[in-house]
């Protein structure tokens, strides 16, 4: 019964996470908060992993989340996920 219920909290997960992708696609403002704690989440699955023969994967991880991170917190990405409260305003 754990088996099933981790595999259907990743499937889950993985399914929110391709959501958030599909967000960042189409430069949705509320794609940005999820996308930067999913990396949050990786960061510290990359800690967990470190030591042993394992610090490969925690390296890989490590480097894939941070990559996203400062992609996340370019200057471009930072002004095409802003939340513009003008961008709906009618001009008058």
């Amino acid at each position: 019964m754990l088996g099933l219920t981790t595999a259907v909290f990743f499937i889950a997960y993985g399914a929110g996470l391709g959501l958030v992708a599909r967000g960042l696609w189409r430069a949705s403002t509320w794609s940005r908060g999820p996308a930067v704690f999913a990396q949050l989440i990786q960061l510290l699955v990359a800690y967990s992993f470190w030591g042993g023969s394992t610090k490969a994967v925690a390296v890989a991880l490590a480097l894939a989340a941070a990559g996203v991170l400062i992609g996340l917190f370019q200057k471009a990405s930072t002004l095409a996920l802003a939340d513009d409260p003008t961008k709906d305003r009618p001009v008058l």
